[in-house]
């Protein structure tokens, strides 16, 4: 019998000082975004792509030299300039599927800075992936993007 699927979702927040029109560009550049949306030191870059408009979509590969392969895919379904994107997205360990979710990221000004919050709703589909695990590798891009942002 297969792993029965778990679903769940979560919010996370950020206030970024600097202005929503460099937040956006560091999600719709590829350039930009590559700089900040990496895996850890250790892993090894596989393919990427992103094609940044709506119907259009992204790929992530990486892992550890040697060791397993991550695979992100995604499609942006609603993308608003400088408020909001809305897409889905697929994991795969190693070439099999592991979860898939639904995550929105919304953008206000908020003084001369940005108020960012992204929601997930995911189906994980094996113990390896959980919403546990998600949340900390998100939160870790989030404060990359952060960084990246405020000229850390």
């Amino acid at each position: 019998m297969s792993t029965p699927i778990t679903h769940a979702s979560f919010t996370l927040e950020r206030k970024l000082n600097a202005p929503v029109s460099r937040v956006w560009s560091a999600f719709s550049d590829y350039g930009n975004k590559k700089k900040w949306f990496v895996g850890p030191e250790e892993w090894t870059q596989g393919e990427s792509s992103l094609d940044f408009r709506e119907g259009g979509t992204e790929t992530d590969t990486g892992g550890p030299e040697g060791g397993f392969v991550s695979s992100m895919k995604a499609v942006y379904h609603d993308i608003v300039e400088n408020e909001r994107i809305v897409y889905t997205y697929e994991m795969y360990l190693n070439g099999q599927r592991t979860s898939v979710s639904l995550s929105t990221i919304e953008m206000e000004p908020d003084g001369e800075g940005t108020r960012l919050a992204l929601t997930e709703q995911g189906a994980y589909f094996t113990d390896e992936d959980h919403v546990e695990g998600r949340k900390e590798g998100i939160e870790g891009l989030l404060d990359a993007l952060k960084a990246f942002v405020e000229g850390n």
